[in-house]
Parts: structure tokens; sequence; C-alpha cells
């Protein structure tokens, strides 16, 4: 079982509900089509504080990486990365991915419960 996140670019949406209908718009328009869609440089350098943090999942030889996926940047499509995380590991990890997405001016979005983080 898993966790995902969804981080994207993009002003802030006003609700829960505004940040659920722009999750939709931009999975639809990057990750549920046959283009391919390099991550942007914000996501990239996101992804890249993720990664300095915890290992990606293809360079984890001790099992302690929290991701379900490798390599992360894979996940990440245009100015959208959503990605999995390990159950076990959600909580603490959600809450540094949130955290570091908000510090370097990102949306978070929980998809599981269809709301903002932080």
């Amino acid at each position: 079982m898993s966790y995902d996140l969804a981080v994207w670019e993009g002003e802030r949406p006003a609700d829960d509900k505004a940040a659920g209908r722009a999750f939709t718009d931009l999975y639809d328009r990057y990750v549920d089509t046959d283009t391919e869609h390099p991550a942007t440089e914000r996501i990239a350098a996101y992804v890249a504080a993720l990664l300095e943090r915890w290992c990606d999942l293809t360079e984890d030889v001790a099992d302690t990486s929290p991701w379900s996926t490798g390599p992360l940047i894979g996940a990440a499509c245009g100015p959208l990365v959503y990605f999995p995380m390990r159950w076990s590991t959600a909580e603490e990890v959600s809450s540094y991915a949130a955290a570091l997405a908000d510090s370097m001016g990102l949306v978070c979005f929980d998809p599981q419960q269809d709301r903002l983080r932080p």
C-alpha cells in the first residue's frame, strides 16, 4: 500500500475543491497522455531536494528509501510531480514533502483526502 502526493507549480488554489479540480486538470494534461513532458526546472529542483533527504528507490541498497517508485524524477511530468511513498513512512515523509513544497513556492495536494497540504 502506498500514499500519494501531488506537487505542482502555480497559484495556490483558494480551497480543497479548487485544488482537486486543478490536480485533475494537470493530471489529464500531463500524466494521462501519450506525450512525454519533461519536468520543469522548479519541479526537478523539488525532486532533487527530496532526494537529498532520502535516496532514490533505484539506488536503495539498504531498503531505506520511502519512495514506492523509481527513479523519482520519473514521476514528474511538466509542472507536476505525482509520487507514491511507502505507507509505513507516509506521515514523516509527506510532512517533510509538503513543507518543502511550501518553502519552494509549490502547491502540495493530498489526492487521498482531497485536500491541500500543509
